[in-house]
């Protein structure tokens, strides 16, 4: 353990610099919501203006799993988030309620309260609450629920006249209890976000290790640990030996980094429509740069990358051995200078990325589809890519 407290501490001065972003957080100070964290992780902030509470994450677990909220009635917000697969969905590209194929693979959405960018490319979308607008209402870079101001009204009246919602909402909105008017903006998207902000994991092995038992991890985990944290393989200047194990990350206490998309040279092309941060700043500089993402629960969300162009953590492993993707568009062998593991070592290195599989957050009925019926919703299906075993094969190791 002090090892990694040693590592982490370094890291985090060393990965913060001197760009950071202070935080007002009236909206934390002021929430009554039982986040049931472990000892050791700090609270996340809540938004000012959208507070945590119990009846607001009940009724965004609702419309979550709800395949009303599109405009076939056939896609549900859980259509492309699993919760066996820690709310991703296997499939390297997710599609829309047209057919149409989205060009990035879809996001895991644990601790999602901890992360300070929600979007794969678009530093500018800092909100749960925006990001979730996004595949609602945006028709680019596909529709994914294709809601429009043609359908809008038939989805809302279908909401607003159903006896289960409008109890959840009067809960919900005490202060709109008359109010028959429920809207997305002041209602239906701040109770999703306070559900997707509420899904919480922190019940792996790693995160017993984290809280003081040496035993939770295996001793191929430990040497793993050790190498991730390492300057050899230098996995830790973008995924944080800390319990986010990504630097897109905030939390009450402290300020972040603002920098938190990188060009690793895990892409060799920077070819629409995966352009990376430069669709947004038109700054040549920034192509090819995606946020990191969290590894907690890694091996239950493959495929990997953006682009979802990695089957398995081993693939994601040579990649990055061999300082990127090859083709003409290679990263500078400078910026990604690769590094070399024997067949053991590598093993080591997948039995940590292992270790961060928590079993309770994929089975936890409270985050669950609460619908009753055959299908777990009203109206269809909300699920439509078959469940993988809950862990993957890749973790099934013999390394002692």
């Amino acid at each position: 353990m002090a090892l990694l407290v040693v590592l982490t501490s370094s890291l985090l001065v060393a990965c913060m610099g001197s760009s950071s972003t202070t935080l007002d957080d009236q909206g934390a100070s002021v929430s009554s919501f039982d986040w049931g964290l472990p000892d050791g992780i700090p609270l996340p902030v809540e938004p000012d203006d959208n507070p945590m509470t119990e009846a607001k994450f009940q009724l965004g677990r609702y419309l979550f799993y709800d395949t009303r909220l599109s405009a076939n009635g056939d896609i549900a917000c859980a259509s492309c988030h699993h919760q066996e697969k820690a709310f991703t969905d296997g499939r390297q590209f997710p599609t829309g309620t047209w057919g149409d194929t989205h060009p990035r693979n879809a996001m895991s959405l644990g601790n999602t309260a901890w992360f300070a960018t929600f979007n794969w490319a678009r530093p500018d979308v800092t909100t749960l609450e925006e990001q979730i607008r996004g595949p609602l209402f945006n028709s680019s870079p596909i529709p994914e629920h294709g809601l429009t101001s043609s359908n809008l009204d038939g989805v809302l009246a279908s909401i607003r006249t159903d006896s289960t919602y409008q109890a959840l909402l009067v809960a919900a909105f005490p202060e709109a209890a008359t109010d028959t008017e429920w809207d997305f903006d002041d209602h239906l998207i701040p109770a999703l976000a306070s559900f997707v902000r509420g899904l919480t994991s922190f019940d792996s092995d790693f995160d017993h290790y984290l809280q003081g038992d040496s035993s939770a991890l295996s001793a191929a985990a430990k040497r793993g640990l050790a190498l991730f944290a390492s300057e050899r393989l230098e996995c830790t200047h973008c995924h944080l030996d800390n319990f986010t194990l990504t630097d897109n990350h905030m939390n009450r206490s402290w300020t972040y980094p603002t920098s938190n998309f990188h060009n690793t040279g895990a892409v060799y092309r920077f070819d629409e429509p995966n352009r990376g941060v430069y669709e947004v700043t038109g700054n040549s500089s920034h192509l090819g740069q995606f946020r990191t993402m969290s590894l907690r629960n890694i091996a239950l969300t493959a495929p990997y990358s953006h682009d979802g162009s990695h089957a398995t953590l081993e693939d994601i492993l040579d990649t990055y051995s061999q300082g990127g993707k090859q083709g003409d568009y290679q990263v500078d062998g400078d910026l990604s200078p690769g590094f070399t593991l024997t067949s053991d070592e590598k093993a080591d290195v997948l039995a940590f990325l292992c270790s961060l599989t928590d079993l309770t957050f994929i089975s936890n009925p409270r985050y669950g589809n609460p619908w009753p019926d055959a299908d777990g919703n009203p109206i269809g299906v909300a699920s439509n890519a078959e469940a993988d075993p809950a862990v993957n094969p890749q973790c099934q190791l013999s390394n002692p």
